[in-house]
This record gives C-alpha cells, structure tokens and sequence, in this order.
C-alpha cells in the first residue's frame, strides 16, 4: 500500500496560577494551580493541534482559533481539537499516531494519563493505542521546575486515507 505521510509537531506553553483549574489532555486534573489562557488552556491539545495543522501545512492554532476572539473565550480544547481533526479529514488524511510530551513539575500525571489517552482518541476518533502521552518534571529547573508554567510537545504521522 502506497501511503502519502506527513509529519507535524506542536508546541504549547502556559503560565501556572493558584486557584484556576488544571486541565490536561481533555481532563481535569486536581491541583493548587491552573493555566492562565483564553480558553481551558489544556497545553496538551494545543501542541497536538498545532501538530496536525502543522503536518497538514494549515498554519497554527491561533490562526484558526485566534486568542482575540469571544467566541473561543473559555472554550473546551476538545471542541478544538474535534475541529482540527476535521480538517484533518476534510484534507484527505488520517492520523496514524500522535505522540505527547508534557513538561510539568507537579502534580505527577501517571495516575490520570491512561484516561489522558482514552479521552484524546475518543475526540479524535483513533485507537487508544495511537495516542501516547508521558511526563516529565524540570527536575526544579527553570519555569517548569519552580512550577510556573507548563509546556506540551505533540509530534503527529497522517497518511493520505
């Protein structure tokens, strides 16, 4: 089979603050601290975004989903991402797997990142098993580290469907 791949990568970053809600690949997640942004600020779908857009050479999330505009003020990022995965579709392509990285120094994700995985694929209509996403800390380096904010990296491969 004669497939036509392409290859995206994402990237997001968002400043912590006290009393907002954390959320993460589709689910909050409980902590003292929470992403300052226009909409949910679920760092994870937007390096995934703007991975497929990426891939697809359609620009950036901000270019479709402009942080200017009320209509996306506080939006779930999952709407975003259905939306995305949409043109993805409307372009001809299918996605072949994603791979998430997310830079965050507490709380520790293991325990929510299979519901990560099965919320992702269930949004983007794909096999839990082409969604991986891992963690690490900034071993108290930097931002990351002295838990000021929060950065994802999403690298995805579509294939002409």
């Amino acid at each position: 089979m004669k497939c036509d791949f392409r290859i995206g990568n994402g990237y997001d970053v968002h400043r912590l603050e006290a009393g907002r809600t954390l959320t993460l690949g589709g689910i909050a997640i409980p902590h003292t601290k929470g992403c300052v942004a226009h909409s949910d600020g679920d760092v994870i779908i937007h390096a995934l975004c703007d991975a497929l857009l990426g891939a697809l050479a359609l620009g950036d999330i901000g270019r479709h989903f402009p942080d200017t505009s009320a209509e996306f003020a506080g939006i779930d990022s999952k709407i975003l991402l259905r939306r995305t995965c949409d043109m993805v579709q409307e372009n001809g392509y299918e996605l072949v797997n994603a791979d998430i990285t997310l830079l965050l120094q507490a709380p520790k994700i293991a325990p929510y990142v299979e519901q990560m995985r099965t919320t992702l694929a269930s949004v983007m209509g794909v096999a839990v098993d082409a969604v991986s996403v891992k963690a690490t800390t900034g071993e108290r380096m930097g931002f990351v580290g002295r838990e000021e904010g929060v950065e994802a990296y999403a690298a995805v491969l579509l294939c002409k469907a």
